[in-house]
């Protein structure tokens, strides 16, 4: 079983190595060693500054005064709610501290020195930095000319070595752009023996193009597939760390022993609450859509180049390199994202409330054209 002191072991050797410390250089804010003034902007980790709903927050309120015990024994509903929530049976899921814990467990359940990890580059780095962390081999595969997965690529290279985990993010940080649901079909039809395809699907209620379609359709036929799920993002959670995988039991079987522990009895009934919003998804959808529209409309108005969005954040070509960008636009009050090789010169913003995001076109506007 990995431990939580054995994690993070392993995650803090390779951010020893890479000058990074797990999750909170993720979001960059530790990692910030320039000044800033105190009202800073934070456009940086893709948080949603709407918050847990106005349900999920009662909820959570009226739990605190009782918060003094486990509540285990409501943990039963709790999984078959959630599970329910996707049409899934409880044995189909694993809950966890937002999706990390579920990618991590998968990461040690379906890799191993012999089985590597396939991914694109780039992506999220937390599934490839934890792979190298446990010694597991990583495989990178480039973007295609529209900033989406070569899935032919990915299978090809799972077949060569054998067999593996493929790791899919989709919509994919930070590009922002979706793996046509044609292209997702086709890569779990040709799934090589001995792999397994790991959907993670932190973004995709974001998400408003024909093209996207979620992964846990396959779960539900049985397929060798893991969508991972998380509370953080249209659910306005991020520091309630709730999140889940789905996948057929054998799989979630396997990955148990790599849970750490339940989440909060706080967070679980904020999320009990959230889910039965059913309108929630669908106005914060809408809601953040607009904003991202005005943005988009702002950049093409001003000839800035973007990479065309599905979640809430967009990649911006602002054809230098990020790192000095990203610094003065920070000492200007505005945080943006870490760079991501080898888009050296795309600068991922967060979209975040029509206040902020004036802000944001103001400081951008200067240091572009600066």
């Amino acid at each position: 079983m990995l431990t939580r002191r054995a994690f993070a072991e392993r995650l803090g050797l390779t951010a020893a190595a890479s000058g990074m410390l797990p999750e909170m250089v993720y979001a960059q804010r530790a990692a910030l060693s320039y000044s800033m003034p105190k009202d800073v902007v934070w456009l940086n980790a893709n948080e949603n500054p709407a918050g847990p709903s106005a349900s999920s927050l009662q909820a959570m309120t009226e739990v605190l005064p009782s918060s003094g015990r486990y509540h285990y024994q409501e943990f039963g509903s709790f999984y078959t709610a959630l599970a329910h929530s996707e049409d899934l049976a409880p044995e189909q899921i694993l809950v966890g501290a937002g999706s990390s814990e579920s990618l991590h467990a998968a990461i040690e359940a379906f890799t191993s020195p012999t089985r590597p990890l396939i991914t694109i580059l780039p992506t999220y780095e937390a599934p490839p930095e934890l792979a190298r962390a446990s010694g597991r081999r990583v495989i990178t595969v480039p973007l295609t000319a529209k900033y989406t997965a070569d899935v032919h690529k990915l299978v090809a290279e799972a077949e060569k070595a054998g067999g593996g985990l493929i790791y899919l993010c989709n919509p994919n940080n930070p590009t922002s752009t979706v793996t046509p649901k044609g292209d997702v079909a086709w890569l779990v039809a040709n799934l090589p023996a001995n792999t397994i395809a790991l959907f993670d699907e932190a973004y995709i209620h974001f998400a408003d193009t024909p093209e996207v379609e979620s992964a846990l359709g396959y779960v539900r036929q049985g397929k060798d597939v893991v969508v991972t799920r998380t509370f953080s993002k249209i659910y306005g959670m991020a520091g309630l760390r709730a999140g889940f995988a789905c996948a057929r039991p054998d799989l979630i079987a396997k990955m148990q022993p790599f849970r750490n522990n339940v989440i909060s009895i706080v967070t679980a009934r904020g999320v009990l609450a959230a889910i039965a919003d059913k309108n929630l998804i669908r106005d914060r959808r809408a809601a953040l859509g607009r904003t991202r529209s005005e943005l988009c409309a702002w950049l093409r108005q001003k000839g800035v180049v973007y990479i065309e969005p599905q979640a809430n954040f967009l990649m911006i070509d602002v054809g230098r390199d990020t790192r000095a960008f990203g610094r003065d636009m920070a000492q200007r009050g505005v945080a943006v994202g870490r760079p991501f090789p080898p888009l050296d010169h795309m600068l991922r913003v967060t979209i975040g409330t029509d206040a902020e995001m004036a802000k944001f076109r103001d400081v951008f506007s200067g240091v572009y054209g600066a």
